[in-house]
């Protein structure tokens, strides 16, 4: 008998279903093991009945349910009620599901200033009124799924790698657990560190020092060369079988999209002890907060800025 299978998309842009395509032949195999019985990105299944008939939002029952992207709406956390009841397992794609994602940033503002940047304040947009019909009302801020229901399975990165889709879905269909490791991304980085100290942090773009056909094991550590890297303080998983990071392997730094090291570390903590170790400044950097949790702004991680007389403070 096939998995069913139910999938929602919330506060996302739509690169984590675009993962599912990019799985390639992979996915030939898997597809026939399963029943989707709710897909709004491939499938028109409509939650309040095929016409609107129904005053209930419903999904089938299914064994797997997906959900990516971040809650960010009253309906968001209705649905995702929703998919818990009717899933026996559920899965968090994405680390906007897993953490709040970029969508999550907007959690250094109220939903009152959101309002009126958008729709008062923006030079692009002709002022007006808030649109308070026939749509759902926010949230006070982006929650991750696991805020607001149990969740089963996190399949983090931005977007999540095809690899770690298919051997999530696959254990799945096996009925194996899975789980990633407790590595941070440092610990997978083939780059060498020197333990010298660096005086001044280089603009992203500034190009960094490596010999085009030497192993990578003959290269500089990334933050040693004053580039802003979050490998000591983002989780490890997105190299897949190869190991080493994806952004590693670009002679990029990590931005820190695989989220924090566990459930409740806090990636800007982490950095700031990774950045005294090589003697670099924090206040170096613009914006910490958001720099540091850019991926991972959920869970109180990114608040309103506290305002002293109409100010930032």
């Amino acid at each position: 008998m096939a998995t069913r299978l139910a999938q929602e998309w919330f506060t996302i842009c739509g690169g984590c279903e675009v993962t599912i395509l990019d799985v390639g032949e992979p996915l030939l195999d898997i597809l026939p093991k399963l029943e989707i019985v709710h897909m709004p990105v491939i499938m028109d299944h409509k939650i309040y009945g095929q016409t609107g008939e129904k005053t209930a939002m419903e999904i089938p029952e299914a064994d797997v349910g997906i959900i990516t992207g971040g809650i960010r709406s009253e309906e968001h956390k209705q649905l995702a009620q929703e998919m818990r009841k009717k899933c026996k397992t559920l899965v968090a794609m994405g680390s906007c599901a897993c953490y709040g994602g970029i969508p999550a940033l907007a959690n250094l503002s109220t939903v009152e200033e959101l309002y009126e940047k958008v729709y008062h304040g923006s030079v692009s947009t002709e002022s007006n009124g808030i649109p308070n019909e026939q749509v759902p009302p926010l949230t006070d801020r982006v929650y991750a799924i696991h805020e607001v229901v149990s969740v089963d399975v996190k399949l983090p990165g931005c977007p999540t790698t095809p690899e770690l889709f298919v051997n999530a879905v696959t254990a799945l269909l096996e009925g194996k657990p899975f789980a990633l490791g407790g590595k941070s991304v440092c610990d997978e980085c083939p780059f060498v560190r020197e333990k010298k100290a660096v005086s001044a942090l280089k603009r992203p773009l500034e190009p960094i020092a490596f010999t085009p056909g030497e192993p990578m094991n003959t290269v500089r550590c990334i933050m040693e060369q004053g580039f802003l890297c979050l490998g000591p303080a983002t989780k490890a998983g997105c190299g897949g079988a190869e190991g080493t990071p994806r952004c590693i392997r670009a002679y990029m730094p990590c931005r820190g999209c695989f989220g924090p090291l566990a459930e409740n570390a806090n990636p800007m903590v982490d950095m700031m002890g990774a950045l005294a170790s090589i003697g670099l400044d924090p206040k170096q950097i613009p914006d910490r907060a958001a720099t540091f949790n850019r991926f991972a702004g959920a869970q109180g991680r990114l608040r309103p800025v506290p305002t002293k007389g109409g100010k930032p403070s």
